[in-house]
């Protein structure tokens, strides 16, 4: 079972934090209004479009994804730069330095197939155990349910050995990517440690899934008929290399528009000491200047 919060709800930034070091994941409910929901929605369909289908097994033959998000659109400005969401990140990551990873929105069109289970922080050839080093949240537009596609999870998986991480990810990785198998996430991980069958994320449009880049997850299988849309933030430690290049997706003069915590999470920072600095200054100054 997942843990699932409101983000009024008193002593709600500690229950999110306990739960996340427990159980790895969480949701929290009412994030943005029915009324954020269904305008943000719709200027999000439109950006889908014609967007072409996945290239593989990963980002799915039946999914839209849309990438360069913060360079096409201002929808989700505001839902990053929540305070909920930055201190907990904060407090997951473990300082205050960190960045948009690859943001992207998600299109689970009908009939598509369970995603290979992965862990985010795996792309990262970082030794294990490592404290974390990337944290992810997944935005509602729909209802994500049992049928249409919820994200699939494993709670506790965070805590699992190296080695049965090691494992689990490279089984996982060479059956469904290299081999396009016809996996179905919903049935059980072969080989586990604990034996454990996935949660299904199961929440209303409007929520967000918290979770970190060391849990096994995976989206699930679309067996509606109708469109399940979601957007993704991952954010990592700002001395990690992004994994969609922010200074390309956004055109240099969108970002001095930007509220200053976006500037900050595109990249435009310094990890101290000085590790991000452009002609040994702040890179703001740079891009605030006249061009």
């Amino acid at each position: 079972m997942i843990q699932s919060f409101a983000p009024n709800e008193e002593g709600v930034q500690e229950k999110i934090l306990k739960a996340i070091e427990d159980d790895g994941c969480c949701v929290v409910r009412d994030m943005l209004s029915p009324e954020e929901v269904a305008r943000k929605k719709t200027e999000l369909a439109g950006l889908f479009g014609e967007l072409p289908q996945g290239r593989n097994r990963f980002e799915g033959f039946k999914t839209q994804r849309l990438y360069g998000i913060f360079g096409k659109t201002r929808v989700m400005d505001e839902p990053v730069c929540k305070d909920l969401v930055w201190n907990t990140c904060r407090s997951v990551l473990g300082n205050k330095f960190f960045t948009l990873s690859s943001p992207t929105g998600i299109n689970l069109l009908p009939g598509e197939q369970g995603q290979p289970i992965h862990r985010d922080d795996d792309k990262y050839p970082i030794p294990k155990p490592h404290p974390e080093i990337v944290f992810n949240t997944m935005w509602a537009f729909d209802d994500f349910t049992e049928e249409n596609g919820a994200t699939v999870i494993y709670p506790g998986s965070h805590k699992w050995s190296p080695e049965a991480q090691k494992k689990n990810t490279r089984d996982f990785v060479h059956k469904t990517v290299i081999k396009r198998s016809s996996y179905d996430n919903s049935t059980r991980l072969p080989e586990t440690t604990e034996g454990d069958r996935g949660t299904k994320a199961v929440m209303k449009a409007g929520s967000v899934l918290m979770y970190t880049g060391s849990i096994m997850h995976g989206g699930g299988a679309n067996n509606s008929k109708a469109p399940r849309m979601g957007v993704i933030l991952e954010f990592a430690l700002g001395w990690l290399r992004q994994q969609e290049n922010q200074y390309l997706c956004v055109p240099r003069e969108v970002v001095p528009t930007l509220p200053t915590r976006l500037q900050e999470l595109l990249g435009y920072n310094i990890v101290p000491p000085f590790t991000g600095y452009a002609f040994g200054k702040h890179p703001l100054k740079q891009i605030t200047a006249k061009m």
